[in-house]
């Protein structure tokens, strides 16, 4: 039940991160705080598809 999912940087537009999660229990978008290695500095990172 757990999909695949990519988490793009707000800030650069790289994509950092991959990640799952349940679409069956959260059909929001994620967005979480994580290090961005091309900006150097935390930044919220995106569900994108």
């Amino acid at each position: 039940m757990r999909e695949l999912i990519t988490l793009e940087c707000t800030i650069c537009k790289n994509r950092n991160y991959t990640t799952t999660k349940n679409k069956k229990q959260h059909q929001d978008k994620l967005e979480l705080s994580k290090f961005c290695k091309f900006c150097q500095k935390h930044s919220p990172h995106k569900e994108i598809k």
